[in-house]
């Protein structure tokens, strides 16, 4: 068998792995989607130094990334806001660098998850090393790796193994690879997370029906929230978290711009916690007060109530909808749109 033979029959035996591979994934119930990975934030960031007065940025985690769907906000407003949330982070870095690093004036939208709001300030802590990683990749990118980023695209938008994004659903080569077993290695405990969202390129997040119609599906990413929530982590920060926020927001204002801060829903078991550990009173009365900005709580709002959450924490796609519509009418009802 010559060269040429040789290197034929690997191409195709790669070939047949691949899409053998890929079979097997949609057979488990994966999709192709694109990963909202640094590369897919830090586009929509280089968007914002462009931005005018009558713009909008929204950041905070998952719940703003959920539970605000831009497609409506444009119907009603007439454009998109800049959608910079991301799971499991705290907004304070990203509140940080376009404050300290960019022209931008208009209105930031903040969510307010009090658990990643108060959680930290210290860098090596995910909810603040997780964003900070983002804000870093955007200001270090280089010219090839956004290219790469482009090319990737319609890889990610046919193929369900392409995936790069750690911890959701462990379909990166590195956590395949972990999970090997090899002697008496130790596994991480957590349960298994599985992807719940679909995501476009402007990074707008639905959650996937499957949610809606899978009981045991969403049981999945209830036990995770469970066990995040069933150990002895350190408790909230709330001095040292509010006193940086303020510090920015005092900044902010003297350039012109304007903050709303918004807590979105959650229920059930997570929201138990929440009241257990950030009580209301303590935590978002107060940074409401000390903000002096507008401020929305679902809980203030009869038609921001009782909508579909089925892991206590996001929206179902056509809630969300709704959410995003009934916030654009109270704030519109606030004087805060003209059209």
């Amino acid at each position: 068998m010559n060269l040429k033979q040789s290197l034929l029959i690997a191409l195709f035996l790669g070939v047949i792995g691949l899409v053998g591979w890929e079979f097997f994934l949609r057979s488990q119930g994966f999709s192709r989607s694109i990963d909202d990975n640094d590369a897919l934030w830090a586009l929509e960031r280089s968007k914002v130094d462009d931005l005018s007065k009558e713009d909008i940025v929204l950041i905070g985690s998952s719940r703003v990334h959920f539970d605000i769907q831009l497609d409506e906000w444009k119907k009603i407003i007439g454009k998109k806001p800049i959608q910079l949330s991301a799971g499991g982070c705290s907004p304070l870095p990203v509140f940080h660098d376009i404050v300290n690093t960019s022209s931008f004036n208009g209105t930031i939208l903040v969510g307010v998850t009090p658990g990643l709001f108060f959680s930290t300030t210290y860098p090596e802590a995910p909810p603040w090393a997780w964003p900070q990683a983002r804000i870093d990749y955007f200001h270090d990118r280089t010219f090839a790796q956004r290219i790469n980023h482009k090319l990737s695209i319609p890889l990610q938008n046919s193929l369900a193994f392409i995936s790069e994004v750690e911890g959701v659903d462990g379909l990166n080569l590195k956590e395949l690879l972990g999970k090997v077993k090899i002697g008496n290695r130790v596994f991480d405990p957590m349960p298994p997370f599985h992807s719940f969202e679909t995501i476009r390129l402007d990074r707008n997040v639905r959650m996937k029906k499957r949610m809606e119609t899978d009981t045991a599906f969403a049981n999945t990413v209830k036990k995770v929230w469970q066990f995040f929530m069933s150990g002895e982590g350190p408790p909230p920060d709330k001095k040292a978290t509010m006193a940086f926020f303020l510090e920015d927001l005092k900044k902010f204002k003297e350039k012109g711009g304007n903050v709303i801060l918004l807590r979105c829903p959650s229920t059930g078991y997570l929201r138990d916690f929440e009241t257990k550990i950030t009580p209301r009173n303590e935590f978002w009365d107060e940074l409401v007060e000390k903000a002096n900005v507008r401020a929305y709580h679902f809980e203030d709002y009869p038609q921001l109530q009782n909508l579909t959450l089925p892991e206590w924490s996001h929206l179902t796609a056509d809630d969300a909808d709704y959410f995003t519509r009934e916030f654009i009418k109270i704030m519109k009802t606030d004087g805060m749109f003209t059209n």
